[in-house]
């Protein structure tokens, strides 16, 4: 088994081994990696540290780390929580720009250290605790109002809903799979949207019951959620009601509290 780390701002991942396939999440700055598989050695399959995601990264777009760096950097997480800020390499004075929900690995006196790099770190972060901050949820999800839908996205300048959803609860140091319908299987189910407080997660699903969309409960039944783009509208019983066009755009299948 082999490992690796993310270098680069954001990173996608795709369904197989192709720049031409589909993009189906992406790496952050500091993200860790297994990789355990090679193709036509241009392209590595891994398996994502944080979410345990199959999917397939150019070779060149992430570092091999060790076993023991690996370990070490998983065992102390903390997260970017500034919309972008910029390093610079200490040996190379090289700048590489990261964005809102990145890692930082090994953060300590002001700098990030993996792979024998060293990078420069004046931010604002968050680390993992074993009580995560609910009330912080909202605060950051509104840092993503107007980015643009991005199938797969992860970052301010192009996410997915559940990438929009994985983003801001990693930002209060706490973990969520990748994919709406997995996220849905955890936490506590609400059955009533009255019984909803700020934070939770709304799921939705198609005329064949999948879940297809997930969103974050606001304040006066409202949901922000990426859709077009991120984006605010109304929530009841029914679903998501478009505020500007007029009618619903999502079917509520179930609120869970996930804190």
């Amino acid at each position: 088994m082999k490992y690796g780390i993310c270098h680069l701002s954001v990173v996608p991942c795709r369904l197989e081994p192709s720049d031409r396939s589909e993009m189906v999440t992406q790496l952050l700055f500091g993200e860790t990696v297994k990789i355990y598989e090679e193709k036509r050695a241009d392209w590595r399959k891994i398996k994502t540290a944080h979410d345990n995601y199959d999917c397939w990264v150019d070779k060149k777009q992430i570092k091999e780390i060790s076993e023991e760096e690996f370990n070490e950097i998983n065992s102390s997480s903390f997260v970017s929580t500034d919309l972008v800020h910029v390093l610079k390499n200490n040996i190379s004075n090289e700048l590489t720009p990261i964005v809102i929900g990145s890692s930082l690995p090994d953060l300590k006196d002001n700098a990030v250290k993996f792979n024998n790099s060293k990078f420069s770190f004046d931010g604002n972060f968050t680390q993992a605790s074993s009580n995560p901050q609910k009330s912080k949820l909202i605060e950051h999800a509104y840092m993503y109002l107007n980015s643009p839908y991005l199938w797969g996205g992860r970052s301010p300048f192009g996410i997915d809903c559940s990438g929009f959803s994985q983003i801001i609860y990693k930002l209060i140091g706490y973990s969520l799979p990748r994919d709406a319908s997995q996220q849905a299987n955890i936490g506590q189910t609400l059955s009533f949207v009255e019984e909803s407080e700020p934070g939770d997660l709304a799921f939705f699903d198609n005329e064949e019951g999948n879940i297809i969309h997930v969103g974050m409960v606001l304040e006066n039944n409202k949901i922000i959620h990426a859709s077009g783009c991120v984006r605010i509208d109304k929530l009841d019983h029914q679903g998501i009601y478009n505020v500007d066009t007029n009618r619903y755009s999502h079917r509520l299948r179930l609120i869970k509290k996930i804190l």
